[in-house]
């Protein structure tokens, strides 16, 4: 068993102490933001600053102009919160004070991607876009996530990569003074709200044998109960076929499920034509297949089949291992996600 940190440029680069603090906190390995979404956060030890603005998700290393010359999507450059080299400049201090550095590369999950190409982003069923949300249907978006994949995980230098929101992003979504929790959808209603009509998912809707006119008017029917404060008393898939019937579930899982499992084999392929030998490629995963969000959605079995292992969110336990434990493959890297710092729950 091993033991990692997850670490931001901000926190070492312009603090000569921070690589050996973190390494004398008994890790073996840092997993550092080659690429990331926007944040705000508190570096309460660092000699420069106390707030970090990422004002939109950015790379932190320069891309490469011919990978992206002429292409509509194409990676953002980080701001003055992490300028010119950054991930390069923390990985070397990293690596200096004696830790295992690997990437961190979040993908579908980018609101500065869906405000300035809207025809990106997820569409739900009313017609609302989530402009955070990618839709991951989309020909040109795949493009564009699996190339972003292959060049932010294979930096100088690292040794593996963790692959984040590498699958459906949907509703649920910590975005900017969020005012959605007053309404409890429970998992199925989460489900529904994230499914997407854009013109892409449509026509992968009528590939299922769906009319995707009849299957958003249903979707919006199944959640008038909700609307009025009946959550479904069956949550988890089941909950999902009470409220908009199995077919037009079973059928919308079916297209949702082949788009998310098409490219996380060819976003990891992509990884791997461009790594050394022995590098290492893990996603951020959830084992039931219909999630959402920053921890993919995935089918147990095929990721472990696909990937060298999984990151699997901890904090409330660790029964969300206990799927991809049970499939017994050898070698699987099984991380658990725990947070440590006690100001957000966490015990250290």
């Amino acid at each position: 068993m091993r033991a990692s940190a997850f670490v931001y440029p901000w926190d070492v680069n312009g603090d000569p102490e921070a690589a050996a603090f973190v390494a004398g906190l008994g890790v073996e390995q840092v997993t550092l933001a080659a690429a990331y979404h926007s944040t705000r956060a508190l570096t309460p030890r660092h000699p420069r600053h106390r707030v970090v603005t990422a004002e939109h998700a950015a790379v932190l290393y320069p891309p490469d102009p011919a990978r992206w010359k002429g292409r509509d999507l194409r990676p953002y450059e980080a701001g003055d919160w992490a300028p010119g080299d950054a991930y390069g400049e923390a990985a070397a201090a990293l690596a200096d004070a004696g830790l295992e550095v690997h990437t961190w590369v979040v993908l579908a999950h980018n609101s500065r991607l869906g405000a300035e190409h809207p025809h990106t982003s997820v569409v739900n069923a009313y017609g609302d876009r989530y402009p955070w949300a990618p839709c991951i249907a989309r020909p040109a978006t795949r493009a564009y996530l699996v190339d972003l994949a292959a060049e932010a995980a294979v930096r100088p230098g690292a040794r593996g990569t963790e692959l984040e929101s590498l699958g459906w992003y949907g509703l649920a979504h910590l975005h900017a003074h969020d005012k959605t929790g007053g309404v409890g959808l429970g998992d199925a209603g989460q489900y529904l709200m994230s499914l997407c009509f854009c013109p892409h998912c449509r026509e992968g809707y009528d590939t299922q044998g769906l009319d995707p006119d009849e299957l958003a008017a249903a979707v919006r029917a199944a959640l008038e109960p909700v609307w009025r404060g009946s959550a479904p008393s069956d949550d988890g898939w089941a909950g999902v076929e009470k409220l908009l019937g199995e077919g037009y579930a079973n059928g919308t899982r079916a297209w949702r499920d082949e788009r998310a499992r098409t490219l996380q084999e060819t976003a990891v392929a992509a990884v791997r034509a461009a790594a050394p030998e022995g590098f290492r490629v893990l996603l951020h995963a959830d084992p039931v297949s219909y999630h959402c969000g920053a921890n993919a959605g995935v089918d147990p079995a095929h990721i472990l089949s696909v990937a060298d292992g999984v990151v699997v969110p901890c904090t409330g336990g660790a029964g969300l291992l206990t799927p991809f434990a049970e499939q017994g493959r050898d070698g699987a890297v099984l991380a658990a996600n725990l947070t440590v710092v006690s100001g957000m729950g966490g015990r250290p």
